[in-house]
């Protein structure tokens, strides 16, 4: 096929399989349904707003809409907006993002960023675009950042690495763009330029954080409100991080919890207190924030040996924190640290929730669909994925009442809605 709007790539192709499934498609988008503008959804804690969804999933596994082919190689996740789906690939040597129709999956338009990246860990993008208002944000393997328009148009663009004099990362820049009113806040990891703030709009540099000259992680920003204070928290090279939302200034910096050979998971921030968590033996902490003339201060409340979190990323619910402690799921009390329980599950891999289930995916391909709850493990179905490549490690996304799984090149929707 060849693309509706915009040019320069092949978009992607697209199958879909069988006309009860786009009948399905197309009733499900017709009624509510939330869109995931961005990594780990609307406010990025990896919980999906959708209700209605169901509760077992048959044997197996829930029903494919359908499938798009020739995403590109990456593993980063979906972004799902304005009945379209977007998603970075790397394509003939070159870092893309294609825009993909939610109801029917056929392509709309792809665009090349500039040249993609190879590694020993998997070639391509590792990001998700961020969808805002009518401006899609997108930052390549390469530290390429661009803004788009929904259908492809450039509005600015940069090189965030050659800029701020950043360099890129062992196994490639992985970061998701976060927008903040009118800041689009991105980690180059340059000298004095650890976290930058840029108007969204035209790219300009508002601020970057002079005290802040750590390398990048592997880790993406979250926004945070403590106590009258806005701040922006993640992961550098070195440790758990915090800056003023205003201005740029280091609020706090925790290296306990840091490791020295990759940060990854994104932070989870509740009731003026902060979890972070990274692998390679090291664990988790409760950090707890307390604002004090205009600035914020960390304290460590506990430290876990029990999530020690590789590339999943952990979410809270209700009081209690999910996520994988190395390779075996593991559900902790998130005021104290305790353990509720751990289970193997569908093997080590991502988690995402929705609606009381949490939604795991291994790397070895398997989808499980568990209950959240802090009284024990409690499988609802599973299935195995498609057409197998490399490892699963792309995030899942539930949105409009379906499951968005990527795997490399492939991208599948299944319905999850349950029937009135």
């Amino acid at each position: 096929m060849t693309s509706r709007r915009g040019g320069g790539v092949r978009p992607v192709r697209w199958t879909i399989l069988g006309v009860t499934a786009v009948l399905l498609s197309h009733v499900v988008s017709a009624g509510a349904g939330d869109d995931w503008p961005q990594w780990r959804g609307p406010a990025r804690t990896g919980v999906s707003t959708e209700t209605g969804l169901l509760r077992q999933w048959p044997a197996g596994g829930p029903p494919l809409v359908w499938t798009a082919r020739d995403l590109g190689e990456g593993y980063g996740s979906v972004a799902v907006s304005g009945g379209r789906v977007f998603v970075q690939g790397l394509r003939k040597g070159q870092s893309i993002i294609s825009a993909i129709d939610l109801a029917d999956g056929r392509g709309v338009w792809s665009k090349a960023l500039g040249p993609g990246a190879e590694s020993d860990r998997g070639s391509g993008p590792r990001g998700t675009p961020t969808v805002d208002g009518d401006r899609v944000y997108v930052l390549s393997e390469n530290g390429d950042l661009y803004c788009l328009r929904p259908d492809g148009t450039e509005v600015w663009k940069k090189n965030i690495l050659r800029e701020f004099r950043g360099q890129n990362l062992p196994w490639l820049i992985s970061e998701s763009p976060l927008v903040d009113g009118n800041r689009l806040i991105v980690t180059p990891g340059g000298r004095g330029a650890g976290m930058v703030a840029l108007d969204k709009m035209t790219g300009a540099t508002l601020w970057t954080s002079k005290d802040l000259s750590d390398e990048a992680a592997y880790s993406s920003p979250i926004a945070a409100d403590v106590q009258g204070v806005r701040i922006y928290m993640t992961y550098t090279a070195e440790a758990a991080v915090g800056v003023r939302a205003s201005d740029g200034k280091l609020m706090f910096k925790h290296r306990q919890v840091a490791n020295n050979t990759a940060n990854v998971a994104t932070p989870v921030f509740f009731d003026n207190k902060v979890f972070f968590s990274s692998d390679y033996g090291t664990g988790g902490a409760l950090l707890g924030l307390r604002a004090e003339n205009g600035e914020v201060r960390a304290q460590e409340i506990y430290f876990t040996r029990e999530m020690q979190n590789h590339h999943g990323g952990v979410l809270l619910l209700d009081g209690y924190l999910y996520g994988y402690n190395n390779a075996i799921l593991t559900c902790l009390e998130f005021a104290t640290g305790k353990m509720m329980w751990r289970n193997r599950s569908v093997g080590k891999g991502a988690i995402t929730a929705a609606d009381g289930r949490l939604y795991v995916v291994s790397e070895d391909h398997v989808v499980g669909l568990v209950e959240a709850t802090p009284s024990g493990y409690k499988e609802h179905g599973r299935f195995s994925i498609q057409d197998l490549g490399p490892p699963s490690w792309a995030h899942l996304v539930v949105s409009n009442g379906h499951l968005f799984v990527r795997n490399d090149n492939l991208l599948l929707k299944y319905a999850v809605r349950a029937k009135p």
